[in-house]
């Protein structure tokens, strides 16, 4: 799954690919207007539409003796096997059970400050998301998501080489910047060499005293 997932994103199978890519982003823009129900139910019978002449067509070649063995066009999607054995079922399951639990533990760590930095950074994450859900929907992120898991992927790919020439340039004038932040710091900083160094005066009064005491 991940390997076709992967193919998918990457354009390995154009045909494959700008058939998925152009169905996701019509059947989520159809949202807008429509519900769920109702866009699930068009996108069946659009399918409809075209697999039930296909199989009219060939079983009237069946009829007519030009297709004796009864060949069926959809024979290979029905037979495919995409049912769970029970092992695989039983991991399938252990996944999902270990994913709600960390979410839960980590929620429950997030909102009990169980680490103030972490719910800092989770308070100001809510903060963002609700700025966003106010200018925009759920939906239009959702979109704007799978038209950039489509095309972010393929364009670093084919701009690989210039992106690392520019990550390079400016990790490079960063390090030029914070060279002359530390530079102009250390300038400023008072020098602790040009205080005067401390003096006992002590020494001297007191030894008179005790030649005195011994004569």
């Amino acid at each position: 799954m991940a390997t076709k997932v992967v193919d998918l994103i990457y354009w390995r199978d154009v045909g494959k690919t700008g058939l998925v890519f152009t169905g996701l982003v019509i059947g989520l823009a159809s949202l807008f207007q429509l519900s769920a129900v109702t866009v699930l139910s068009y996108l069946c019978m659009a399918i409809m539409c075209l697999t039930f002449p296909l199989r009219l067509y060939y079983k009237l070649l069946e009829l007519i003796r030009k297709n004796p063995e009864g060949v069926h066009p959809f024979q290979s999607y029905i037979v495919d096997d995409s049912s769970l054995t029970d092992e695989e079922t039983v991991l399938v399951v252990e996944e999902v059970v270990l994913m709600i639990a960390f979410a839960v533990t980590e929620i429950k760590h997030l909102l009990f400050i169980g680490s103030i930095m972490d719910s800092i950074k989770f308070v100001v994450l809510l903060y963002v998301l609700a700025y966003v859900g106010i200018t925009t929907n759920g939906l239009t992120l959702v979109i704007v998501g799978v038209i950039c898991v489509f095309s972010l992927p393929l364009f670093y790919k084919q701009m690989q080489g210039r992106m690392k020439r520019i990550g390079k340039a400016v990790n490079g004038l960063l390090r030029k910047i914070k060279s002359l932040f530390k530079r102009l710091y250390s300038k400023l900083r008072p020098s602790t060499a040009a205080k005067p160094a401390p003096t006992t005066t002590l020494a001297p009064v007191l030894a008179p005293k005790h030649k005195q005491k011994s004569k």
